[in-house]
């Protein structure tokens, strides 16, 4: 995992979110290979292209394509709380959306959030590493989760690093 610039806390934090940066990691799923993703026989996501770019170079993300990638920052969201992936308005109102569907991060969740990256437009987007393309919306729970994502045998996810692509085969 690369590492990138300091958080940047006047232009990252709001008054009630906080901003995640693109990270450098990104896989496309190349479904030509395949007649179909099968969620019981997960095997078939070996067919991620992986690839690590550049702030500089960045990555085009075609109309209708789907990408995973990465937020730059890792969070350690208590036991307490909850967060929610939003996408932010600039970034929208060019028919990009940085969290197709995995949005919720649960209480006791500690790692690198996978971003489902998808186009909705109609003309090519390219998109930048170490850019604020999400933000993180905490919510307080009435108390402490009483178990933790971390503590639950289903956890998938936790501490994952890098564009993680769906781990179905672990259910």
């Amino acid at each position: 995992m690369e590492e990138g610039p300091e958080l940047d806390i006047d232009n990252q934090v709001g008054p009630s979110s906080i901003d995640l940066r693109l990270g450098y990691e990104f896989g496309f799923l190349e479904t030509r290979k395949v007649e179909a993703l099968d969620t019981r026989q997960m095997d078939g996501m070996g067919l991620q292209k992986e690839l690590t770019v550049g702030p500089e170079e960045g990555v085009v993300v075609h109309p209708g394509e789907f990408v995973l990638s990465t937020t730059l920052e890792t969070v350690d969201v208590p036991d307490d709380m909850v967060a929610r992936v939003e996408g932010r308005s600039s970034y929208a109102r060019l028919g990009l959306i940085p969290h197709a569907a995995g949005g919720f991060v649960d209480a006791g969740f500690r790692g690198q959030i996978t971003l489902e990256i998808q186009n909705l437009g109609n003309v090519p987007i390219r998109i930048y590493p170490e850019d604020r393309i999400c933000q993180l919306a905490f919510e307080m729970m009435t108390g402490e989760a009483g178990t933790p994502y971390g503590d639950r045998e289903t956890s998938k996810y936790m501490e994952q690093e890098g564009a993680t692509a769906s781990r179905l085969d672990r259910e």
